[in-house]
């Protein structure tokens, strides 16, 4: 059987980490929904920005819309709304059979109103209410101004894909901001059934910036070098376990079954940037130790096509949770404090999806300037 199939078969859902009208209009998503079983799409700005400002697929929509008067910020948002309309379009019917588990397309709130609460909720409401379908999530920051909009997000009934959390006190922040926005509307009589939730948490990333300080520890000998070669790689999928700890606590009490008799998903995990990006690890570094029913793993393209050919499946994610924890531990044994990386990468991952956007706005403003000079 296909690998990226037989994950489903385990119970995890399939992303891909891409979107971009060319692979809706030649057929390629639908294709992968059907040979691969594909259960979802997520965007981030730089995707957006490598499918609209590195491809001609939306001239003719960029200068109609220009012709229509829209600024820059409104063509953007007019092109990822109907991209991400037509990818949720094509995973209708996944969502139905599923009753919600699966079939998502995510569409993120812009990247500069990563510490704005007020204006996220805002934004939030504003791209729910345009997108119109079920089976979309509105991706909001984990920072900390993201969290009380998560909760708010949650009270007015829209589901959110938590994106950028790296750290273990951040993502059960986030779990806890989901539970409250549930809680209330529960008080409220509301109903919870329509509402889902993902927690995006990063991996690559923490191991990009991890490993260079267990080369250094390893380079200057003594008794701990050996040690620290050893945790190389390791830190991004153990943090993902302590995460899966995490979630278990959080949805796995009597606090959520409460909600849950209530009609209640809880927010399952999603792992993302799981893309390597060391030569030095396989393509499915990230893909195989966090198999595990009730999660989501998002690939990009080239991660998705090397699980099709070497993936071996199989239910790891409850595998080593102890010695996961230990490896944690002994990396702060030997002076790395993973809070303070990851609050830089937090840092770093919003900048990061900041500097594509704004690059894909000039690009619609020259292409703008140049239908207006005819």
């Amino acid at each position: 059987m296909n690998p990226l199939k037989r994950l489903a078969q385990l119970g995890q859902s399939v992303y891909l980490d891409e979107i971009g009208r060319g692979m809706l209009r030649s057929g390629d998503l639908r294709r992968l929904i059907d040979e691969d079983g594909l259960h979802g799409v997520t965007s981030n700005p730089a995707i957006f920005e490598k499918a609209i400002a590195r491809s001609h697929d939306y001239d003719e929509a960029i200068a109609a819309l220009a012709g229509e008067g829209l600024e820059v910020v409104e063509i953007y948002e007019t092109l990822a709304i109907e991209d991400v309309q037509d990818a949720a379009d094509l995973f209708l019917e996944r969502y139905r059979a599923s009753d919600g588990r699966h079939g998502y397309v995510s569409l993120e709130v812009a990247p500069n109103l990563a510490h704005d609460t007020a204006g996220t909720i805002a934004e939030a409401h504003r791209l729910w209410a345009r997108l119109a379908r079920p089976n979309v999530f509105i991706k909001v920051p984990g920072t900390v101004a993201g969290l009380e909009a998560v909760e708010r997000l949650t009270r007015d009934g829209v589901s959110v894909n938590v994106t950028l959390l790296f750290g273990l006190q951040r993502y059960a922040d986030v779990a806890e901001a989901y539970l409250k926005g549930l809680e209330w509307r529960a008080d409220q009589g509301l109903p919870l059934h329509a509402i889902a939730s993902v927690a995006s948490f990063f991996l690559s990333r923490i191991d990009v910036a991890v490993d260079p300080e267990l080369d250094r520890l390893a380079a200057a000998g003594g008794a701990r070098a050996s040690e620290a070669a050893a945790l190389r790689g390791r830190t991004a999928i153990a943090s993902a376990k302590g995460a899966w700890q995490r979630y278990q606590e959080a949805f796995g009490g009597e606090r959520f079954a409460r909600l849950a008799a209530l009609g209640a998903r809880p927010q399952w995990l999603l792992w993302a940037s799981t893309g390597t990006k060391d030569p030095a690890y396989p393509a499915t570094h990230y893909v195989e130790p966090l198999i595990g029913a009730d999660t989501v793993t998002t690939l990009p393209r080239e991660t998705l096509d090397a699980y099709r050919a070497q993936g071996e499946p199989a239910p790891r994610l409850d595998d080593d949770l102890e010695a996961a924890a230990a490896q944690l531990d002994a990396l702060a044994d030997l002076g790395i404090d993973l809070d303070a990386v990851t609050a830089r990468l937090e840092d770093e991952g919003v900048a990061k999806f900041v500097q594509p956007f704004d690059a894909l706005l000039d690009a619609l403003r020259t292409a703008v300037a140049k239908k207006a000079a005819g």
